[in-house]
């Protein structure tokens, strides 16, 4: 396993009155520079929990095992003055809803020179110009630099949170929901700016999302979290179009396609939710939702097992190698 983000054998257990809680459980993922990476599931699935070790940003009951790398550097062994380093230069994330991000109270532009001088001091005769050509990076005047959260829209907030992210040049960008919020217009154009950079940066970019489609549309590759495993991983495209595990299926047909007149007369859905961490049921975690599910799919949790190149599943419906190259 290589790459500019690496996570092996990811596991994050919460420690809480009621006992201890499985969050992760066993995950395994990569990223390079100039790759845009999906992680997709319902809430409750353990994305967010992926994320939060990526800067080490999980609550003090939290207990990590396996090994999360960005750049080589082993995130959970770090001092405070690496993670620190670590935090906006190397990495860096951009949160679910901009509005509960930004200071209210303090110019867009400001909090966007923050990260730069604390990591560098001496910028500070070319801060106000980096601030500009940040945001015009995303699509935004410079002169909004001036601007108080309040005064900017949905979509706009979204953009300065991504000016934020790139403020100190880093090469990993996390992004935790970054469109919940938005219109399905203003979602549009903050995914365009994303991809945009990444092609014109080489940034690796981890997307996380409920929303298939979107990563499908944005994504280079897509991996499907289900009771906090990856239980498919492949092409975005063909994760969208042609998913393997009954779980990816549900996932992907809760989107309906516009002009499908079926998906709009008969919308589908998938019953119930994920499963409580502290109450797994046996055998594979999904067994009592799937709608294809055998006798024997409560007996054992299937192991991830290759379909085809790239495209690693954890079914027991689906052969090994029962996609040809």
């Amino acid at each position: 396993m290589s790459g500019l983000l690496e996570i092996e054998n990811l596991e994050v257990i919460y420690r809480t009155a009621g006992g201890e809680i499985p969050a992760v459980r066993g995950v395994d993922l990569t990223v390079d520079s100039g790759e845009s990476v999906g992680l997709a599931g319902e809430s409750g699935c353990g994305k967010t929990s992926v994320a939060s070790t990526i800067l080490r940003l999980q609550p003090s009951n939290a207990t990590i095992r396996g090994s999360v790398r960005v750049g080589g550097k082993d995130v959970q062994t770090l001092g405070w003055s690496g993670l620190r380093a670590l935090r906006w230069g190397e990495a860096a994330m951009v949160f679910q809803g901009a509005l509960h991000s930004l200071n209210p109270v303090q110019r867009v532009g400001d909090q966007i020179a923050e990260p730069i001088l604390l990591h560098d001091p001496s910028a500070q005769g070319t801060v106000k110009s980096r601030i500009g050509e940040l945001l015009e990076q995303v699509g935004l005047p410079a002169a909004r630099a001036r601007a108080y959260p309040h005064q900017l829209s949905g979509g706009q907030r979204q953009r300065v949170m991504i000016a934020m992210a790139l403020a100190c040049r880093p090469e990993l960008i996390v992004a935790d929901e970054p469109t919940t919020a938005l219109d399905v217009m203003v979602q549009a154009q903050v995914l365009d700016v994303l991809s945009g950079l990444v092609g014109e940066l080489s940034l690796g970019l981890l997307m996380i999302s409920h929303d298939l489609s979107v990563l499908g549309a944005t994504c280079t590759r897509v991996a499907v979290m289900y009771a906090g495993r990856i239980v498919e991983e492949g092409p975005a495209t063909d994760v969208f179009e042609h998913p393997l595990h009954p779980y990816t299926g549900a996932l992907s047909a809760a989107f309906p396609r516009v002009g499908d007149r079926s998906a709009r007369y008969a919308p589908s859905g998938l019953p119930g939710d994920p499963p409580d961490p502290q109450e797994l049921p046996s055998g594979c975690t999904f067994h009592p939702r799937c709608p294809v599910a055998r006798e024997d799919c409560a007996d054992h949790d299937p192991p991830v097992r290759l379909a085809g190149p790239g495209r690693p599943v954890a079914c027991v419906l689906v052969e090994e190698g029962a996609l040809q190259p």
